[in-house]
């Protein structure tokens, strides 16, 4: 499983727009390209579900450190 190849290499070149907005307490931040359009919300240090764009079904949590949006991302027992 995992991503192929080819889509590797078609995602190392997209130039991906990134859109980060605040309403209320709910962070929305989409990433638009012409490879793979994605988006998620979330409330800073609350877990969440995501699944990525190589399809893994992962559990999240996002927090505010020193000015900098960090994610800690776990399935399959990893992290």
């Amino acid at each position: 499983s995992g991503v192929g190849f080819a889509t590797r290499k078609m995602a190392g070149v997209a130039k991906p727009n990134v859109t980060i907005s605040i309403n209320g307490d709910v962070i929305t931040i989409k990433s638009e390209s012409t490879f793979k359009n994605t988006e998620i919300s979330f409330k800073l240090g609350e877990e969440f579900d995501e699944t990525t764009a190589d399809d893994r079904k992962t559990k999240n949590v996002i927090t505010l450190e020193n000015g900098s949006l960090k994610q800690v991302q776990k399935w399959e027992c990893k992290e």
